[in-house]
């Protein structure tokens, strides 16, 4: 994987985009390890919780494009572009719920998907839909994304809310709004509910810890079980990442 950059956007808060970012950054640098590729690059435009850029270890840039009066000043991301535009190599880019709309906004109006592109680079936004009372509101981001841009999307399920299916069972996979942009997904991950008091307590400590994987390994502070349930899942993570049409 060679000169891509990933862009994690969903409207609706609260819903795993840091964690999506943390999972997606941490795959593209083994592969990096892996193909000798440039360093990974990472950004953070979350301006209320910038919890992607507290990750040591992935060294991620955080993008300030709040105004002094908090409001965001769309100029600002500017910075942004030129970064990942003055030299090759991966990038994840994570966005907070109160930057999605000015950022699709500025990427749209100064056609940045094909400035990105006819640089060399390829473009992939990794969207998110929640289950549970999430469904609703993630699904319309899922179809309004698909809308606003032509950039192939990675569709991640995310079943901590819930599993993804309507009132009368049907799975969102199965569903008319999916089957509408079916053909703009170019692979789905799946981020499975495990038994909350093993992998879900493992994953959280992990999470505040704000460490990786890896880090996880060496660290004295996970057992020998927390250590091999967090390689268990994010084995299968890879593993549907693997199998992404990139």
């Amino acid at each position: 994987m060679q000169n891509t950059v990933h862009f994690i956007l969903q409207g609706k808060g609260g819903i795993g985009k840091t964690l999506v970012s943390t999972i997606l950054a941490q795959w593209i640098a083994s592969k990096d390890v892996a193909e000798g590729a440039q360093p990974l690059r990472c950004y953070d435009t979350d301006q209320e919780n910038a919890t992607f850029s507290r990750y040591k270890a992935m060294q991620v840039k955080h993008v300030p494009v709040m105004t002094d009066s908090r409001n965001i000043d769309p100029k600002r991301f500017d910075a942004l572009m030129i970064d990942i535009l003055e030299q090759d190599g991966n990038c994840v880019i994570d966005n907070g719920a109160n930057t999605f709309s000015p950022l699709m906004g500025y990427l749209i109006e100064n056609d940045c998907f094909a400035l990105l592109e006819e640089s060399g680079r390829k473009v992939y936004i990794h969207t998110i839909v929640g289950g549970g009372d999430t469904l609703h509101d993630t699904a319309m981001g899922f179809v309004s994304t698909a809308k606003a841009t032509k950039v192939p999307l990675v569709l991640w399920e995310n079943e901590h809310f819930g599993l993804l299916q309507s009132a009368a069972g049907k799975q969102f996979t199965e569903s008319q709004t999916y089957a509408d942009n079916s053909s703009r997904v170019r692979g789905r991950v799946v981020l499975s509910a495990r038994n909350a008091d093993t992998f879900g307590a493992d994953i959280k400590k992990m999470n505040t810890a704000r460490l990786t994987a890896a880090e996880v390994r060496e660290s004295d502070k996970f057992n020998l079980m927390e250590k091999q349930r967090i390689k268990v899942v994010f084995r299968d993570l890879f593993e549907q990442l693997d199998k992404v049409e990139w």
